[in-house]
């Protein structure tokens, strides 16, 4: 009986902590919406900008009306809100087709793009920072430290520049621009991952050499447990904490990475329409790409705040309220 009421105050403590994080999110996610829809309001008239050479006041009034913008600003905002509740994100001010199908055709490739360059950031980021954790004061720290250094003081467009004129000019063994198969992939990945895979690497660095101090380490090593079994058994799980929280926060910085990296390899994806967008004032396009990136951004901290709590339940919120 009394392990049917831990279970069940458990379960319940651990949907009322879900129910308060989504509610969390809908706010978070209401702000982001509000605050760019009154920025961009400021930022111009897109009548004066979509309207021909030579129109006259009344062209101009007259596309205005016919786009909606000769309604007060709240009315649009309650317009564009009962529109979002309804699943219309608006339709493009510039190329005259529903904001969700112009994402729906550009987002895959900014999801190639972004798994990619994710996958190297963790593959090389926690690789680089395990190596040079466990050979700390050796060559292999030697050799990897300038280089993470560089990767993170090199901004995205320098280092994309580099490697084009490295591989695609120098060499020509990779291209430089457009989407063509996964040789057009390589360059803008690496590109978008260098400054994500050498934050991880530092964190994990850190954070490794942090737990070889532990007695549980000395322990195991005392036990006869080799390099392998150390990292898997052992640190793995403890130094994981950390480097999931800078993750979560380097898919922030995946996102608006994407910009600059899909201006530099002409990439056809949200990045690359976000620009072309925001230079046309085109307001709906703008708001549901914004809102497409909150959406991420809140999704992916959701997920990691209920990942530390099945990694650790000693942490997180969800943790302290399932042992409560």
């Amino acid at each position: 009986m009394n392990r049917r009421a831990l279970g069940r105050g458990t379960l319940t403590a651990a949907a009322q902590y879900l129910g308060v994080r989504l509610g969390q999110a809908v706010i978070a996610l209401w702000g982001v919406t509000t605050a760019v829809f009154f920025a961009l309001r400021l930022s111009g008239d897109p009548a004066q900008l979509l309207a021909p050479q030579g129109a006259t006041r009344a062209d101009i009034a007259r596309l205005r009306a016919q786009l909606g913008l000769d309604e007060s600003v709240w009315h649009q905002y309650l317009d564009f809100l009962n529109g979002l509740l309804h699943g219309d994100l608006g339709y493009s001010y510039v190329q005259h087709e529903p904001a969700l199908t112009l994402i729906r055709q550009r987002i895959p490739y900014t999801v190639d793009l972004a798994l990619a360059a994710l996958l190297l950031t963790v593959v090389l980021g926690v690789g680089a920072g395990m190596v040079m954790a466990l050979n700390r004061g050796r060559w292999p720290e030697r050799v990897l430290m300038p280089v993470v250094l560089v990767g993170q003081a090199m901004p995205a467009f320098w280092t994309g520049i580099l490697l084009i004129l490295l591989f695609s000019v120098t060499f020509r063994i990779l291209p430089s621009t457009g989407y063509g198969g996964i040789t057009s992939l390589i360059l803008p990945a690496v590109t978008l991952a260098s400054l994500s895979a050498a934050t991880v690497a530092r964190i994990t660095r850190g954070a490794v050499l942090e737990q070889l101090g532990r007695d549980y380490v000395r322990t195991a090593r005392a036990k006869g447990a080799g390099t392998a079994r150390l990292v898997v058994r052992h640190l793995a799980r403890n130094v994981s904490v950390p480097v999931l929280t800078v993750l979560a926060l380097e898919v922030a910085n995946l996102l608006g990475g994407s910009v600059v990296t899909e201006l530099i390899f002409a990439w056809p994806g949200l990045g690359q329409l976000t620009v072309q967008s925001v230079d046309g004032r085109d307001f709906p396009l703008v708001q549901a790409i914004v809102i497409l990136a909150a959406l991420v951004y809140i999704v992916v901290n959701l997920v990691t705040d209920i990942a530390y709590a099945l990694i650790d339940p000693r942490i997180g919120t969800l943790g302290k309220a399932a042992g409560a």
